[in-house]
């Protein structure tokens, strides 16, 4: 069988961690999770590892996400609470661990970059966006809900870019994750290649260049600029309402392009997931790290024993019709006590 990820230490004082499902877009089974996590904390304390550097096999992406298609096809399953919750609650403790990492966390974000990869990731002192990245929080897709830490890290997006990517689950590149905070490094395929191979050679048990300086070698300025930066003002004049139906209204209200589709691409989204969703990075908006890490645990419990989770997974992840028949269709079919239900 082969290792879904392989954890190694090389001999030059790198720890190497390369998610290893390329057919998958190396979602995150929970053995890889387990896996990865246990192998950062024997190497916190082993000195023969130095920094760390994370990678996707393949050359599609890094990491798709959580298996989500395996708690679909586990929905009948008189255990999946219990299974879903062990499996949300490790990725999200492995999320904060690589937050508070005592050694130089190097994150390839080569590709595919999404959801629970998203999530691994954010943590990284070093997060390498190329020209192949397309990076998202596809949740609402499949009427769940941004996690692995979202309600916090959205927040820190300029203005209120945060809300639009979660409501709107946008996929974008390069020069827009460097706008929201979301990486900090820049480099062409060819570029991140060579610098692997690089540092690979540096033994870094008695390296003379810092980590940050070979970094700054490789890297370079994004080439386009970014799309959320041009779309800034009009993200925050409509996204500044707390509830959907208002942001909504705002939309409707304007005759531009980008408001026409956006509001399009809101009501096409499960209400449940858009409602509960907005709740939640607001009142994230003043909450720490480990508080939205809390509340994603709630959350997630909840949002697997709904039906228009399974309904949205399936139409995206199984059949692929892109045609979910939601049970709540409207907004107006959310009451707010149903979202508070979300809550506890």
């Amino acid at each position: 069988m082969i290792e879904q990820v392989l954890c190694t230490i090389k001999e030059n004082g790198i720890g190497s961690i390369v998610l290893n499902r390329p057919k998958a877009l190396n979602s995150l089974t929970y053995e890889m999770v387990t896996t990865i996590h246990q192998a950062l904390r024997a190497w916190e304390n082993d000195d023969q590892v130095q920094i760390v550097v994370m990678q996707g096999a393949g050359e599609k992406g890094f990491c798709a996400g959580g298996d989500i298609k395996a708690i679909y096809e586990s929905r009948n399953d008189p255990t999946l609470l219990e299974k879903a919750s062990t499996f949300f609650s490790a990725e999200y403790e492995l999320d904060q661990y690589v937050y508070h990492y005592s050694k130089p966390i190097v994150a390839c974000l080569d590709g595919i970059v999404m959801g629970g990869g998203v999530g691994l990731s954010f943590g990284a002192n070093y997060k390498i966006v190329t020209d192949r990245t397309k990076w998202a929080m596809p949740e609402m897709n499949i009427g769940f809900f941004p996690d692995v830490g979202a309600g916090y890290f959205l927040n820190q997006a300029p203005g209120y870019i945060g809300r639009y990517l979660a409501l709107t689950a946008s996929v974008i590149t390069a020069s827009d994750v460097l706008y929201i905070h979301a990486a900090n490094v820049y480099m062409p395929v060819e570029k991140l290649q060579a610098f692997i191979n690089r540092i690979e050679q540096v033994n870094w048990h008695q390296q003379d260049n810092s980590l940050a300086e070979w970094i700054h070698h490789y890297e370079e300025e994004a080439p386009n600029e970014s799309k959320l930066a041009t779309i800034q003002e009009d993200v925050d004049r409509h996204f500044a309402d707390e509830t959907v139906e208002e942001i909504v209204e705002s939309l409707q209200a304007e005759e531009s392009a980008f408001a026409k589709e956006t509001k399009e691409t809101l009501l096409s989204k499960s209400p449940i997931s858009l409602k509960v969703t907005l709740h939640h990075i607001v009142d994230c908006a003043d909450k720490s790290f480990a508080t939205s890490f809390q509340n994603d645990v709630v959350l997630a419990k909840n949002f697997v024993q709904n039906e228009d989770f399974y309904e949205g997974a399936r139409s995206v992840l199984v059949d692929k019709d892109r045609n979910p028949q939601y049970t709540y269709k409207h907004l107006e079919d959310v009451t707010y006590e149903m979202v508070q239900s979300f809550f506890r």
